[in-house]
């Protein structure tokens, strides 16, 4: 069978270059289309004014980006990407006390954003048929019988397509667009909590942080509003963040410097930034339920934070963009056209990939009374079981394996209630 004849994907982040990437395999032209001019190296841009913070990318993100394009972290590490154990290398500070370290055999890759997206894009376009058009903007969806069919341009040109994916971000004019063509916008869910990051780059040294890989200072709700991170980067760098919730957050110094552990305020006192402060604001989470429409358009997907967009806090986004896309290509594999039945199980798949991080983020978040949203029966009761389990995974490696491997996405959260591991924290790891 020959395959369908073009596909368009709207945004050149991380979620549209994976995108595009699943689409190279199954359409004989790909487009990808974004307002911003790309840098011809790895820089922030306008579009994406959170790549100049710490990122976190999920084992399950940094998995699904290896086989969507095989060998990817081998480049990364070679471009000076740094790989470290979630539980040996790094340093956590919770609860007024420093975690034990002690590997369990879960590596985390710590990259850049600006460089990831620019290794992402080289790849992209060296693959057949991609074309990536930057500086333009989608104005509207075409219409199609029973769906969409393609896209018209700010300059008014027209580019049809068999399917358009739109991978646009939080900031999505697609229920304006699916508007302007008679489909129903889909209802939404947002959980508020005015995020504040401030950040700056240092150089790294070896003995930094006592040698520690990574450091986290972690809050503990609702007396504790801000979070500290120093995450290493290529060029023997280290990317310094603070990020309070509810407008907890001054200067980037006095905010580091009110930590609950001064590791991070020693550490800037004396080094010399490499950059200034950048900051940047998340008003909320937001989640659209495409999963949730019985007849979604034909020929129209939204995918990455189109979808569901997750506090950057959690480092959430980047993997569930990824996964996406593993599904994205999954799905076309079965189905020879984008019908509306196409993009119902589309939607099912990733409402699936969203529902255990969103139910994370949203629940740490719902923990400060300040926080605008939803709150499930269920947090109430299932809070103080999360909260002596991860205190348990601090001393009882077997837990905190389990407790990570949730985290990070590669096991469902019903194994966090396995007989064996309840019986562990019951007894206080005992």
């Amino acid at each position: 069978m020959s395959r369908p004849a073009s596909a368009i994907v709207i945004g050149a982040g991380i979620a549209g270059l994976c995108a595009a990437r699943a689409l190279a395999d199954r359409f004989a032209e790909v487009t990808v289309v974004d307002r911003d001019r790309l840098p011809d190296e790895p820089s922030v841009r306008r579009g994406t004014p959170q790549s100049a913070h710490a990122h976190g990318l999920l084992i399950s993100g940094r998995r699904a980006l290896e086989e969507l394009f095989p060998g990817l972290g081998d480049e990364l590490i070679a471009a000076g990407a740094v790989r470290f154990d979630s539980a040996g290398d790094m340093l956590i500070h919770r609860e007024g006390r420093f975690w034990p370290r002690f590997p369990v055999g879960l590596d985390i890759l710590s990259v850049s954003r600006p460089l990831l997206e620019f290794s992402l894009r080289r790849r992209v376009l060296a693959l057949p048929g991609v074309t990536v058009r930057d500086g333009t903007a989608v104005a509207a969806l075409l219409p199609a019988a029973g769906g969409v069919g393609g896209v018209r341009l700010d300059t008014g040109e027209q580019l049809p397509a068999e399917l358009v994916v739109d991978c646009s971000g939080r900031s999505t004019r697609s229920d304006r667009w699916l508007a302007d063509l008679g489909f129903p916008a889909p209802a939404r869910e947002e959980v508020s909590t005015h995020t504040k990051y401030a950040t700056r780059v240092y150089p790294r040294s070896p003995g930094d942080f006592d040698g520690a890989a990574a450091v986290l200072i972690s809050p503990v709700a609702p007396a504790e509003k801000a979070a500290g991170m120093a995450w290493p980067l290529e060029g023997d760098r280290w990317i310094i963040s603070v990020a309070g919730v509810h407008n907890s957050l001054g200067s980037y110094s006095d905010s580091i410097g009110k930590l609950p552990v001064s590791l991070l305020a020693d550490f800037i006192a004396r080094a010399e930034p490499l950059t200034g402060t950048a900051s940047f604001t998340y008003p909320a989470s937001r989640r659209r339920r495409f999963d949730k429409l019985r007849n979604p358009p034909s020929g129209y997907v939204a995918a990455g934070d189109a979808f569901c967009s997750f506090n950057p806090v959690y480092g959430q986004g980047m993997a569930c963009a990824a996964l996406d896309a593993l599904a994205l290509g999954r799905l076309l594999d079965g189905h020879p056209r984008a019908t509306s039945g196409f993009a119902r199980e589309f939607y099912a798949e990733i409402g699936r990939i969203a529902a255990a991080p969103w139910r994370f983020s949203t629940g740490a978040d719902l923990a400060y009374p300040e926080t605008m949203g939803h709150r499930p029966r269920t947090a109430a009761l299932t809070r103080p079981y999360i909260k002596r389990l991860s205190a348990v995974s601090t001393t009882v490696p077997e837990v905190r394996r389990v407790w990570l491997e949730v985290q990070h996405l590669l096991r469902p959260p019903a194994d966090l209630m396995r007989p064996g591991i309840v019986l562990r924290v019951l007894r206080g790891g005992k």
